[in-house]
């Protein structure tokens, strides 16, 4: 009896398990965002992007979608969400947001609590027509984020947390693909499209080359699109090779300053400058995720898009990572480094005693602007305290607002983003509502801080050379002496007065130490381990104390130039990066004196901060340190 009683309970577990029905839904792919924006620049932490109510303290407009429920009946829905304040304060969070499905709203609110990414119970919901609109409701303006939402008509069954299980649970639920749609007949794939990337992808594809451009973001320039807005620092037309740097004439802003309103980065510009170029295919919003290797080349990358999921795979003879984070390189299985090397590694006399894993941070830049007439704002206070003896007595922050500097700039990515934003909010709450003399901020609105933070320094692939000081400062000759470096040394610090009234200073300060235009060789722009991998941008072969001269923009775009020149002289002669040094070096050096862009063009920007000591003279070296 017992036997047969024990058969009908799994007979009947077993119906009720075909019986159940569910719905998963990821919030990216929303049909209509309202206000709410994509943020993908944490997907391989937590393992999708998301949705972002990045309000400034006014609540965005909802964001919609139609799905269709395999069945009309009672579903328990969640949400995956996360207290974005939770580091930093125990109470509830401010990014506060409900979830409608139809006309019926569920526990609310959403967002608040909890001190990870997770799955919030959003409660019961009834489903009476298949075909049913979710919205997503921001209450606060406060960047609330909402990745995905799962329905089940069994209860409590929540998807995994676990971002390896739940992306095996996201593929099942969604029917992705289990193989990418291949391209192929690219000559080089170029990850990145800030202005390394794009130099470097118009320069090989004006040589002959077929490229194909692969960007994580809609709009184009990095650091210098509308999402960042930092100037064009560094200089063009300086060193041997002065035709370096001609494209920047063809798709900078014709203007310079950091933390501008957006129309200063001319955003369009550049994408109508990158889509004259015939051989070269912009693939925007896709995201590298893998790379398969054949031996110790790269034989393809995999991208995922950003808001869909679909997934291509882009096989090439050669790629370019100009990811700023050398994620193509570290997939890849790239020697790199990152944090700072201590004196004794390069006899560097800038560098720490020992060698450590702080890195320069990353900025959330802001303004405000003048409303007209008094304008409030929300009170804002979670976790980090100001008052009339430390609060910031100023009307925007552009680059010394920088955090992270002590966090690991890969792994702790999001939360260094969000103390950004959480002391742009709470200084200025604080001016608005509290500081005594606060007369000149009544009409002032807080007009814009970013939500995609600026970022410094992470990991530097390693080359056949390695940049270091010396190379700096004394001026040391290279055969393969390739674009110029004109910025000075420019290693950013804590501002000790900063770090005394905050256990976690969000202030920085630098002291340049100014060199003159040295040229940096070409060997650093390549992988020293995977043969088929060039690198442009902040992530090449540098030290630390080296990074702080070459990691600015116009410096970067004249890499992206000499990586796409090399790469159409790989193609012609069916040679490595390497190769490239080792039996072409002269080819490269006639196509650096060439130049690809118009050279008859303007010189809009010159901006040098720090500045330079000029050109050094014939058959003479020195040492400028003291």
């Amino acid at each position: 009896m017992g036997r047969i009683l024990f058969s009908l309970l799994l007979f009947a577990a077993h119906i009720g398990e075909m019986r159940a029905a569910d719905l998963f839904v990821e919030t990216e792919s929303f049909s209509h965002k309202g206000g709410w924006v994509v943020d993908q620049q944490f997907m391989d932490l937590m393992g999708s992007p998301y949705l972002l109510a990045h309000g400034l303290g006014i609540p965005v407009a909802d964001a919609t979608t139609e799905v269709v429920f395999p069945e009309a009946g009672k579903y328990w829905a969640y949400v995956r969400t996360y207290n974005w304040t939770s580091p930093w304060n125990k109470g509830e969070g401010p990014g506060k947001f409900t979830l409608y499905v139809g006309d019926q709203k569920t526990v609310s609110p959403l967002g608040a609590a909890g001190t990870a990414w997770g799955w919030q119970a959003a409660g019961e919901v009834t489903v009476k027509e298949v075909k049913t609109v979710l919205r997503l409701h921001d209450l606060t303006g406060f960047d609330g984020r909402c990745d995905a939402i799962y329905f089940s008509t069994e209860k409590e069954v929540v998807p995994p947390s676990d971002i390896h299980a739940l992306e095996a649970f996201r593929r099942k639920k969604l029917n992705g693909p289990n193989v990418p749609v291949v391209l192929e007949g690219y000559d080089l794939v170029v990850v990145g499209a800030g202005i390394a990337g794009m130099s470097a992808a118009v320069s090989a594809a004006r040589l002959g080359c077929k490229v194909a451009l692969i960007h994580d973001r809609p709009v184009l320039g990095g650091n210098n699109s509308s999402e960042i807005r930092v100037h064009l620092g560094g200089r063009i037309h300086v060193g041997k090779y002065k035709e370096l740097g001609n494209l920047q004439k063809e798709f900078g802003p014709s203007k310079g300053g950091n933390a501008q309103p957006a129309a200063m980065y001319e955003d369009q510009k550049k994408m109508d400058w990158l889509k004259k170029e015939k051989n070269v295919t912009l693939f925007a919003n896709y995201r590298v995720i893998r790379v398969k290797k054949e031996g110790t080349d790269i034989a393809s990358v995999i991208a995922r898009q950003i808001e869909t999921g679909e997934e291509l795979e882009f096989r090439s003879p050669l790629f370019s990572d100009c990811t700023g984070d050398g994620t193509v390189g570290y997939l890849a299985g790239a020697d790199y480094r990152m944090g700072r090397e201590g004196k004794r590694d390069f006899n560097e006399k800038i560098a720490p005693d020992e060698p450590d894993q702080m890195t320069m941070g990353s900025s959330v830049q802001w303004y405000s602007t003048d409303s007209g007439q008094s304008c409030g704002f929300p009170e804002f206070s979670y976790g980090v305290d100001f008052d009339e003896h430390n609060c910031e007595k100023v009307m925007m922050g552009e680059w010394t607002w920088e955090t992270g500097m002590n966090l690991d700039q890969i792994t702790d990515f999001e939360r260094i983003r969000d103390y950004g934003m959480l002391v742009v909010y709470s200084n200025w709450s604080f001016l608005k509502n509290h500081w005594r003399e606060n007369g000149p901020y009544r009409n002032r609105k807080l007009e814009w801080v970013a939500y995609v933070a600026g970022k410094r320094e992470s990991r530097r692939l390693m080359g056949d050379y390695i940049l270091k000081e010396d190379d700096l400062m004394k001026n040391i000759s290279h055969e393969d002496a390739s674009f110029a470096a004109t910025w000075s040394i420019d290693l950013h610090s804590p501002d000790p007065d900063n770090a005394a009234k905050f256990s976690d200073a969000f202030k920085t300060v630098t002291k340049h130490q100014v060199i003159h235009h040295y040229a940096v060789p070409y060997r650093c722009l390549y992988s020293r381990n995977v043969p088929n991998l060039f690198m442009a941008g902040r992530n090449i072969s540098v030290t630390h104390v080296a990074l702080g001269t070459v990691r600015v923009m116009r410096t970067t775009g004249m890499m992206g130039e000499v990586v796409g020149m090399a790469a159409s002289i790989c193609k012609e002669h069916e040679t490595t990066p390497r190769g490239v040094y080792l039996h072409y070096l002269e080819e490269l050096k006639k196509l650096m004196s060439r130049g690809v862009g118009d050279r008859d063009l303007p010189n809009n920007q010159t901006y040098n901060e720090g500045g330079s000591l000029g050109e050094w003279p014939e058959n003479e070296s020195a040492n400028i340190l003291p």
